[in-house]
């Protein structure tokens, strides 16, 4: 079956068959229709029926679906009394685990012919993740069960396809039951699935492995391992062609090699190609080669594949850190989960690529997969943009952290886990590390550290050139009763990075006594930004630090919330109507929060922040929770506030900061030692207010912030005007509140209503808001700081997608999409 890593588009594909086509004749070749992406078409029902699974089963009632698909961010068909309409209900059994959205049993069912392409053919269908516990049926057979919802997975279809000619029926029973995990999940088929056609003799699912051992400005070494599969009944002659295409879309490099495969057997070949002055990849400059492997009898071609991947190195030590391609690299993280805001869990490609490309365009080269394998597509968009990933395998063990969570399946499905992961992922660049954990239960005792040196030695029997990691926590009460840190030590000697999570008060003791250890925060608070980049910048042996988390996400509900009383005590979790988590850098629909602007001066990336703390109820504290925030915007927008006075901090690497309302300077503060904060108290005046740093006497860099106007007008920008017609592709319009003079108005809490016409349909509308638990999919929602979201979704033909906005006493908005 094919490497999934290296699907591309049958354009793509026709492309470098005519770029490749000058090592050849010029006559016509046979190449093989391999893979069907298989999403459209599909029929669904959100109940737990009896008989789905038999071909004669009347679904002409159940509605009509295109995958990717979540039904968890659905509406609810029946809504508890008292509750809002939407996806969630305060009965729900994750409660603010999972943001109080709710599971149960689905159904999927599709129709397909048998093709003339198909005859004699082995045909397989493959799913990259399924929440969760998913049953298959073609035509009544029972094809098998797959508990993890993360992991993608296959089934043989060939025996019980019917003729050419007539009518398959393929069934899918997914339960999402119970308490089974610590987030939003999603559930359903959230992923996408291919129908793949193959010869007897074909290449091996995931059966070309491709490293890079030698990595220099003038030359590589490029290694291709395929295994070749003959299912047939008798001995067969092969031609491997392997092909390697620059990323100009040259072809550098053709191999060819005689294979004998006997009957019913598997053959690995490995071929070591050299070369010169490559393109490298790195987070700088993404450099993608193609390597195209072919099986080949006499003049046709009878399996192809495309493996997309990057010539780079990556070594890590205690002493240098960690180096790509020779140079040093620190890692500026964080975490993320799977979901995509309105979206939920569906991994359509393109908001995927969207989240990385928002990640980098605020800093970060780095990602840690929390806590699963992510789709293909979110590798796909980090090969192509730069992003480093940690691709984590599992958040529980044997032991649970939820009762029905993985720990019911880990003893016997953890290889076949572990192993789809590994070999879907190891030819992608942009994955540097794998992690085999999240602060699992039993890390510190005997079970742990067996189950330690069991996934670590699988991982590299599989995949030696890539380091292995686990993250490790504090240990708590009861499930650790009297353990202690230094408990930890058996457990980091079989790793080759230790991940610390909120640890980073043992960074230096720990060198002290283990000092080729190399380490990595892979959690830390955002509030700790500056303290834990410090370290990563003083010591080599840390190579990097990753906030939790990156993007805001559904479940785990109100973890980063701030509220106020008058004792200095944060409250971790309050409840409904909270469905978000409100601790990321970015929110759920894509926009800095404050803590990003923040963190911009920690990374060096921007010389002068500032924000500004909302007015104080009388007598109260703002308690943020560890991973929380305080209560601050980018804004001089306080109306209702005049004469109030205000907390002013400013962000600066600067000695010493001077602050300016409307022009006249209102004060100086040096930046308080060991920090990046300048603390002012500012009586609130409209207008503008403005910071700059001082060095040596002289004013340099500054920021401002201007008092806005009413609310005037609805204001729609898209991310991108043109798509393509394609079910997988979006469009994200932004719809922002703007005064006269076009600035966003943060006070502007408005109802805005929606319609759509032409080549798409609205695939989700949501805010940032995280206690708004409205429908994602009704056309109408409520802007939360001046600002919502509105998610296109292409249709299959041409054509122009018109939005238009309306808000009652505003001037209404329209933008145009073209699909092509």
């Amino acid at each position: 079956m094919k490497n999934k890593s290296g699907l591309l588009t049958v354009g793509l594909i026709v492309l470098i068959s005519l770029l490749i086509s000058g090592f050849s004749s010029n006559k016509p070749v046979k190449t093989p229709e391999r893979d069907h992406l298989f999403n459209t078409g599909w029929k669904f029902i959100r109940e737990s029926v009896a008989g789905a699974e038999k071909p004669e089963y009347d679904d002409s009632k159940w509605r009509s679906v295109d995958l990717p698909h979540d039904w968890s961010i659905e509406d609810l068909p029946n809504q508890t009394p008292g509750t809002i309409i939407g996806p969630f209900d305060k009965s729900s059994k994750g409660t603010t685990m999972t943001g109080f959205t709710i599971g149960g049993t689905g159904w999927y069912r599709k129709k397909f012919i048998t093709s003339k392409e198909q005859q004699d053919k082995l045909v397989t269908i493959y799913f990259d993740g399924v929440y969760m516990n998913s049953d298959v049926w073609l035509n009544g057979h029972h094809l098998g069960n797959h508990p993890y919802g993360y992991t993608p997975f296959s089934f043989d279809l060939t025996p019980w396809l019917k003729p050419v000619g007539q009518e398959n029926v393929l069934a899918v029973r997914v339960r999402n039951e119970g308490r089974n995990a610590r987030w939003y999940s999603g559930s359903g088929i959230y992923r996408h699935v291919w129908l793949i056609t193959t010869d007897r003799i074909h290449i091996d699912q995931w059966g070309v492995y491709i490293t890079t051992p030698e990595v220099s400005e003038n030359a590589a070494t490029v290694k291709v391992k395929s295994e070749i599969d003959n299912e047939g009944i008798t001995q067969s002659n092969i031609n491997l062609v392997t092909s390697i295409i620059s990323p100009d879309g040259k072809a550098v490099s053709k191999t060819k090699k005689k294979l004998i495969i006997e009957a019913n057997a598997s053959q690995t070949d490995e071929q070591s190609i050299t070369l010169a002055k490559p393109a490298l990849w790195s987070t700088e400059t993404p450099k993608l080669y193609i390597v195209v492997t072919e099986i080949k009898q006499g003049r046709n071609t009878i399996d192809r594949i495309e493996s997309t991947i990057g010539i780079r190195s990556i070594h890590v030590d205690a002493t240098t850190g960690l180096t790509i391609n020779g140079k040093s690299v620190l890692l500026k993280g964080g975490c993320v989960h799977h979901d995509n805001g309105p979206l939920g869990a569906a991994s359509f490609d393109r908001a995927e690529e969207r989240k990385i490309e928002i990640l980098k365009a605020n800093g970060f080269n780095a990602i840690r997969t929390s806590h699963n394998p992510p789709s293909i597509q979110f590798l796909d968009a980090c090969d192509r943009l730069g992003m480093l990933v940690i691709d984590e395998a599992f958040d529980a063990w044997e032991k649970p952290k939820m009762p029905d969570d993985y720990h019911l399946y880990f003893k016997e499905w953890w290889k076949k886990d572990l192993e789809a992961m590994i070999l879907r992922d190891r030819n992608h660049p942009s994955v540097i590390i794998w992690s085999i954990g999240n602060e699992v239960a039993e890390r510190a005792d005997t079970t742990g550290f067996r189950i330690t040196r069991q996934l670590a030695d699988a991982i590299r029997h599989l995949d030696p050139t890539r380091p292995v990691t686990e993250a490790f926590c504090r240990y708590w009460e009861p499930v650790n009763i009297g353990k202690k840190w230094s408990d930890t030590a058996p457990g980091f000697a079989m790793l080759d990075i230790g991940g610390y999570n909120y640890m980073m008060s043992e960074y230096e003791s720990d060198h002290e006594q283990f000092p080729g250890r190399v380490m990595a925060g892979l959690e830390s608070y955002p509030e700790k930004a500056l303290e834990n980049w410090d370290m990563v910048e003083k010591h080599p042996y840390i190579i990097g630090d990753f906030v939790w988390t990156a993007f805001d996400y559904m479940g785990e509900a109100s973890l980063g919330n701030s509220t106020y009383n008058k004792l200095k005590k944060p409250i971790r979790t309050i409840g409904w109507p909270w469905y978000n988590a409100w601790c990321g850098d970015i929110d759920i629909i894509g926009n800095k929060k404050p803590q990003s602007y923040y963190r911009d001066v920690v990374w060096h990336r921007s010389p002068i922040a500032m924000a500004v703390h909302e007015p104080f109820p009388e007598g109260m504290l703002d308690n943020p929770s560890t991973w929380g925030w305080p209560n601050e915007l980018q804004s001089w927008s306080w109306p209702g506030a005049e004469g109030d006075t205000l907390m002013v901090r400013v962000f600066s690497r600067a000695p010493i900061i001077r602050l300016k309302l409307n022009g006249q300077v209102i004060g100086e503060q040096k930046i308080e030692e060991g920090t990046i904060t300048a603390l002012f108290n500012v009586p609130y005046q409209p207008g503008t207010l403005e910071a700059f740093n001082v060095e040596n006497g002289k004013e340099t860099n500054g920021v401002e912030l201007k008092t806005t106007g009413t609310p005037g007008s609805i204001r729609l920008t898209a991310d991108r005007t043109i798509i393509n017609a394609d079910r997988n592709d979006l469009s994200y319009i932004m719809v922002e509140i703007v005064d006269e003079n076009g600035q966003v108005v943060p006070t502007a809490n408005i109802p805005v209503q929606f319609t759509i016409s032409g080549a798409g349909e609205i695939a989700a509308v949501g805010n940032a808001d995280p206690t708004d638990v409205s429908s994602f999919q009704k056309p109408e929602r409520e802007t939360f700081r001046g600002k919502c979201l509105v998610i296109i979704r292409a249709g299959d033909q041409p054509g122009t997608i018109i939005l238009k906005a309306t808000a009652d006493g505003l001037s209404g908005g329209q933008i145009n999409v073209r699909v092509k």
